[in-house]
């Protein structure tokens, strides 16, 4: 066998996959806690130990190629500076999530002394400067330009606007040491968004700038192990899950503190042929909710709810309380699985809605009625009793209160082994064995 490890350093626990990469066959899976107190080397060096003995393999392949993402100490967190907040600002956003960011910030217009303050204090990792289409509108792109060369901030910034104007902002930059990348224009006109270009250029500050100086680790490789931010990563392996079925994939992912939608849609129609959209829709997309997790937010998920008017038990809205005052408690009774079914429902259905719906009341919303396949994924729906999670998905395609139809014949399954984030790294390395791999998640 080829073996090859890859790992996922979450906040709270660091999950690793042992792969025959010559067949594309999961062959072992194991987890620690995240050792963020000491070195996060230590947990990857716990799983793949662990990994060593698992399945038959050699210590020589569980110890060999590694491939790691990392959400652990925050993830990336990225600013997003643009022009007008309904056009670059929010495509900056929309191509920030899909890189895997966290979008801790946003401002639109020119930058002045509070812009700059409120900026600050978010603390970013990575700055996202975007701004005008090309040829159109630059002086707001010269002026925040010059504000950051200026400014008290040390992230890396990622430049993505009017292409017209890309040497004369790389000069203001350059003439105070910043830390920058010019790329293509997120907006190269309006009604189209480009992200490719600044996706890449995302990633790259993340693996050359961020990790590194986020303290995970003493010098020992773990920055040059890292190769994706986790969310990029996943989204990467949605991309060939939906390429190998053959369809459009939604996948929607229950974590202790948010919920992740990822769409890859192919438009279809109309769809397809117009860009009367301000900003035109993300085809592969990522949404992140943070009021809506199984653990620290589940207050706020019987909150959203409620505006949303999705009837929770007051059993659950009790429940929902016991678990965000103790967000370590894991379910053992069925009393607490109906509540844990309940909340995670909620959560995937308002998660959803919210990825779907458009922005403005002028846009189309995200076309998922053709949707092949919905998967699940996060601890609530990999640990629970198949009905549990059964449930909660089918709340998600028989869900008609969103506003547009529901992808109701698709074929429903869980991530239960936890491998869209394996699919996505192997996929730039090995991608035979990720579409390998992809194909036996489709079928189940």
């Amino acid at each position: 066998m080829s073996l090859v490890t890859c790992i996922d350093v979450g906040s709270t626990f660091t999950k690793a996959a042992l792969v025959d990469v010559a067949s594309g066959v999961l062959v072992a899976t194991a987890a620690h806690p995240t050792t963020i107190a000491t070195d996060v080397m230590d947990g990857v060096d716990a799983v793949c130990r662990e990994l060593a003995t698992a399945g038959g393999a050699t210590s020589g392949g569980a110890t060999g190629e590694r491939l790691v993402c990392s959400s652990a100490g925050g993830g990336l967190r990225l600013a997003v500076v643009g022009y007008e907040r309904e056009v670059t600002a929010e495509a900056g956003r929309r191509v920030g999530l899909s890189a895997g960011g966290k979008v801790v910030h946003v401002a639109a217009g020119a930058l002045g002394g509070a812009e700059i303050r409120a900026l600050r204090g978010a603390s970013p990792d990575l700055v996202l400067l975007v701004g005008g289409t090309d040829g159109g509108n630059a002086e707001v792109l010269r002026h925040n330009a010059a504000r950051l060369a200026a400014a008290r901030i040390t992230p890396p910034i990622v430049v993505a606007g009017n292409v017209e104007v890309a040497d004369e902002v790389a000069s203001l930059l350059a003439s105070t040491g910043r830390r920058f990348t010019v790329t293509a224009n997120v907006v190269p006109r309006i009604g189209q968004i480009a992200p490719d270009g600044a996706r890449g250029a995302i990633r790259e500050a993340f693996l050359t700038h961020v990790i590194g100086g986020k303290g995970l680790s003493r010098g020992r490789g773990f920055a040059e192990l890292v190769r994706a931010a986790t969310p990029d990563a996943v989204l990467q392996g949605v991309e060939v899950l939906a390429e190998v079925v053959g369809g459009d994939v939604l996948v929607i992912d229950i974590g202790g503190a948010t919920t992740d939608v990822y769409s890859v849609i192919t438009p279809q129609g109309e769809d397809a042929s117009l860009h009367r959209d301000v900003v035109a829709p993300l085809w592969h997309a990522r949404t992140v909710e943070a009021d809506l997790g199984m653990r620290w937010n589940a207050a706020t998920i019987v909150e959203a709810a409620a505006r949303e008017r999705l009837p929770l038990t007051p059993s659950t809205v009790a429940y929902a309380a016991e678990v965000s005052a103790d967000t370590g408690h894991l379910a053992s009774s069925p009393h607490e699985w109906a509540g844990e079914q309940e909340l995670a429902s909620a959560a995937a259905v308002l998660a959803v809605r919210r990825h779907g719906r458009s922005a403005h009341p002028s846009e189309r919303p995200r076309p998922l009625a053709e949707v092949s396949v919905v998967l699940g994924s996060g601890g609530v729906l990999r640990h629970s009793p198949p009905e549990v999670s059964a449930a909660v998905l089918a709340a998600v395609t028989g869900d008609h209160g969103g506003g547009w139809r529901v992808p109701d014949r698709a074929r429903v399954g869980v991530d239960s082994s936890y491998v869209l984030f394996v699919v996505g790294l192997l996929s730039q390395v090995h991608p035979s064995a990720a579409r390998a791999l992809a194909g036996s998640l489709a079928r189940g």
